[in-house]
């Protein structure tokens, strides 16, 4: 196991230098930066001389990237056109899409799970039906005509929530933001938990327990549901990064300052020291969570052991 693991970090340096190098190279020909910093009118060309050797823009491509990766691995993720630390913006952003994207997280594991075996154990049947034509429904409908149509009925006509979440972005207000973020994987979730626990019904090992005369509910959650969970914990692993980054709609219609509300500023003013800075973050948090889940299945499944 700790060959596997020494040997899964030496693999993520390349796919982490490639990555970045990537984002790098595709945010520097989004345009001018410094144009956006003169507002309307356009700089004189001292005033952005001068702003473009500020903030290194003056040198070659391959050398801002080389002195950005080396202030990276010393913490320095550099500093936005308006003169705020990037590590400043983070250290407010990215607690409040944590807490969201934990939020999205539980309702993906508790409610689609348990939808998924219980559709799973009931195949065929009118439940079945029922979820998935719910599930093909929410696929199906935008992620932002979901948002703002909870916000419109909870938070406007009905008065449940508030329509948007305060600064603090505490866990209570964070739970129809959170349910929006989680519904389209949420219902990916409970598909791919229904096939794989039908498909796994029918196994052998499955056959066998039943046989020996285990109770149901053993049979269920011991063999049945850890076998059957290896692809959903797959998905949910990487999904992890994909709710943090794909953040911005649900965040927007909220009113959350979070990590997608600061990627959308970034973009939005050609900030590229901010874009580059939380996508780095985010390229790590989707390096991690993919070892984590890998190193889950042999807790899922004994069979499986890593040299």
């Amino acid at each position: 196991m700790g060959r596997y693991v020494v040997r899964r970090l030496l693999q993520m340096i390349p796919v982490f230098v490639g990555a970045t190098l990537l984002i790098f190279l595709m945010v520097n020909v989004m345009g001018d930066p410094i144009a956006g910093l003169c507002g309307e009118r356009r700089c004189d060309p001292a005033t952005a001389a001068q702003l473009r050797h500020e903030f290194g823009l003056d040198r070659p491509v391959w050398q801002q990237y080389a002195t950005y990766m080396g202030n990276v691995f010393t913490g320095d993720f550099g500093t936005a056109f308006n003169g705020q630390r990037v590590t400043e913006l983070m250290a407010t952003a990215f607690p409040v899409t944590i807490r969201l994207t934990v939020v999205a997280i539980l309702f993906e594991i508790v409610v689609g799970i348990v939808l998924g075996v219980v559709t799973g154990l009931r195949r065929g049947r009118p439940v079945d039906t029922t979820v998935l034509l719910l599930t093909l429904v929410v696929i199906s409908v935008p992620t932002f005509v979901t948002g703002l149509l909870l916000q419109l009925l909870l938070g406007v006509t009905w008065g449940w929530i508030r329509p948007s979440v305060s600064p603090q972005a505490a866990f209570g207000e964070l739970i129809v933001p959170g349910l929006v973020l989680a519904s389209v994987s949420l219902a990916y979730v409970t598909r791919l938990t229904r096939t794989s626990i039908a498909e796994n019904k029918r196994s052998d090992y499955v056959r066998t327990a039943v046989a020996k005369g285990l109770p149901r509910h053993r049979v269920i959650t011991r063999h049945l549901l850890r076998n059957s969970l290896i692809p959903v914990v797959t998905f949910i692993g990487t999904d992890i990064g994909a709710l943090m980054g794909g953040a911005i709609v649900t965040e927007r219609i909220f009113n959350i300052h979070g990590v997608g509300y600061q990627l959308y500023q970034g973009i939005l003013r050609q900030n590229t020291q901010t874009v580059v800075g939380f996508v780095t973050v985010l390229v790590l948090v989707f390096l991690i969570a993919n070892l984590l889940v890998d190193l889950l299945y042999a807790v899922l499944d004994p069979r499986i052991r890593y040299a």
